[in-house]
């Protein structure tokens, strides 16, 4: 080989080698769910079994998100979020926080199941003390379906993970091609791919091609201007939800009180309307030191403070959201003010 070919070869060698350098550091952490699930038949979107795919499996089957960053996984859990307890999302709220006070590491995606996907990241959201990227992504359809979106869910969350824009933003979830904040987006269908949404605030963002436009922010405390630090927490206070509907019957909460539950949030008609039979049990509650919070069984709108109906107020949190909130409050206080306050701030 000539000498000013062997130099070009090797400066062409060295650019490839600094640029692969450059790409940021982000961890996988898998938690099963349908983006690992396994079924028999390619046309199968039913009835599969989530969480039969290792988080290895789940990378080699995406190639691409080794040009956008250095990937590397790790097995949190292996089950279909239906079975989340909050022992798994202490640890991975500990383990996210590990990972994130480490000098390289760059962002962390997280695997999920979509039953309860509305949950687990307000959680996170909550008590990860880092403005380091966390995105959570999830798919509608197992791993062996025809066309299954798990695979570009994951390299859409890898890529909004591995970009500078996205720090300070609080806990994302990304999913067909839409990029929203934990604290807003839900689950509203059953079925279709395009279920998670936040029908009143809106997404954060989009992504198509690789590209991503951030056009919103999240005003709501999180993450770094959060007081929530569960680092040293072996368990969560157990909370529990009470579904408000005709002939809702009072025993229920003595069912709660005898279990000694810390809280209850009850998910009540129209802006949280509480049942003489539910105000009696909620009544009975509070007397015996459980804090209960009313949210709306809707889906949207708000619940507002009203003196002529029992317990606080969730505001704009679901009642699935609205438990996390105060199972993660009771962490600090026991006192309905300042948990009021929390519901008002977070």
């Amino acid at each position: 080989m000539k000498l000013g070919a062997f130099f070009v070869t090797a400066l062409l060698l060295m650019s490839g080698s600094t640029f692969a350098d450059k790409l940021p550091n982000i961890v996988i952490l898998a938690t099963g769910g349908t983006i690992a699930g396994s079924a028999t038949s390619h046309t199968q979107t039913t009835g599969y079994k989530p969480g039969a795919i290792g988080v290895q499996n789940l990378i080699n089957a995406v190639p691409e998100v080794n040009k956008v960053a250095h990937v590397t996984g790790e097995q949190v859990a292996n089950i279909g979020s239906e079975n989340m307890t909050s022992d798994v999302i202490l640890k991975l709220s500990k383990r996210v926080n590990e990972l994130l006070s480490q000098k390289d590491v760059d962002g962390v995606v997280i695997t999920h199941g979509t039953d309860t996907l509305d949950e687990t990241p307000y959680f996170l959201n909550l008590t990860v003390k880092s403005d380091k990227p966390v995105v959570f992504t999830a798919a509608m359809r197992p791993a062996t379906a025809i066309s299954a979106d798990g695979p570009m869910n994951l390299l859409e969350a890898v890529t909004v993970a591995s970009n500078e824009q996205s720090k300070g933003r609080g806990v994302l979830v990304v999913l067909n091609d839409k990029i929203g904040a934990a604290r807003f987006m839900t689950k509203t269908n059953a079925n279709s791919l395009d279920t998670f949404k936040a029908p009143e605030e809106g997404y954060l963002g989009t992504i198509i091609d690789g590209h991503i436009e951030y056009n919103n922010r999240v005003e709501k405390k999180h993450t770094t201007d959060s007081i929530f630090d569960v680092r040293q927490l072996n368990e969560l206070p157990p909370v529990v939800i009470i579904y408000g509907y005709q002939d809702d019957p009072e025993y229920i909460y003595d069912a709660a009180i005898a279990h000694h539950v810390k809280g209850i949030i009850y998910a009540g008609t129209g802006a949280g309307s509480v049942s003489v039979r539910s105000d009696a049990g909620i009544k009975k509650a509070e007397k015996a030191g459980i804090v209960v919070v009313r949210s709306s069984r809707t889906g949207g709108g708000s619940v507002p403070v009203d003196s002529a109906q029992p317990g606080l107020v969730s505001g704009t949190l679901n009642p699935a959201k609205a438990r996390i909130l105060l199972m993660t409050a009771l962490t600090k206080t026991n006192d309905p003010v300042q948990i009021q306050q929390f519901f008002n701030q977070y």
